[in-house]
Parts: structure tokens; sequence; C-alpha cells
């Protein structure tokens, strides 16, 4: 494996995992949204990854990440009883999104080593390509 291949790999992980991080932050920033363009409360997104061919031939075939899509959460909707909301209904309920800041939090710490973790490999990557270019201005 070489070093390209190596922060391929790595910035593909990068990649995800930003994407991962932006749809976090949204959910946590919609969790109060009861109102949207398409009707009805915010519904919680989240990136789904799968594998990535880098090309690399048959032993390294399915390395990298890619995001395959983002998924909208299908979970019920929790209500509260609030009369007097502009969006409750004739019984006062009010439907609130279906996101649960504790579980976003998770994630984010979850996305957040994960990021930690490729940009690791890209430092130990960039440590060897500058030990192997020591080794050779020394002979």
């Amino acid at each position: 494996m070489s070093i390209n291949q190596i922060f391929d790999i790595a910035g593909s992980g990068l990649a995800a995992q930003r994407l991962r991080v932006e749809l976090i932050a949204s959910n946590i920033a919609n969790s109060e949204t009861t109102r949207t363009p398409e009707g009805g409360p915010f519904r919680r997104r989240e990136a789904v990854f799968q594998a990535q061919d880098q090309g690399f031939g048959d032993a390294l075939a399915a390395t990298g990440v890619q995001v395959a899509g983002i998924r909208t959460s299908q979970a019920p909707f929790p209500t509260r009883y609030q009369p007097g909301h502009p969006d409750a209904d004739a019984n006062g309920m009010v439907k609130y999104p279906n996101v649960d800041p504790v579980e976003e939090m998770v994630d984010l710490t979850e996305a957040s080593r994960s990021y930690e973790a490729d940009i690791a490999s890209v430092r130990a990557a960039k440590g060897m390509a500058a030990s192997a270019l020591e080794i050779l201005r020394v002979q």
C-alpha cells in the first residue's frame, strides 16, 4: 500500500464524517421545529455509509468509505400538550421532531473520534514518508 493510497482512504473517511457532523448539527438546530416546508415537524436525518472501492486491486478492493445516502427517520413524533401553540391539533397536542439531543451528542462524539482516527492515519503516513525521505537523503 502506498502513502497516496493511505491518504485516499483516510480522506474518504474525513469527508464522510464531516457530512455526518453537518447532519447532526442540522438535527440539533431543528430539534424544536414543528413546521417545515414539507409539512409537519422536522424529521431526523442521518448518513448511510458503505465501503468504497478505491481501485487498489483484489486485496484492498473495498477500502475507504462513501456516503450511500441520507436516511430520514420514520420514528414517531413525540407529542406535547400545548393548546395555545399555533401547530396544536384539535386536542391541543403538538407534534415535535423525532430528534433526541442525547442520541445526537453520542453520534457527534463518535463522528469526532472517527475523524480524529483518520487524522492520526494521515499523520502516521506523513511521518513514514518523511522518514523514507530522510533515509534517502542520508545515503
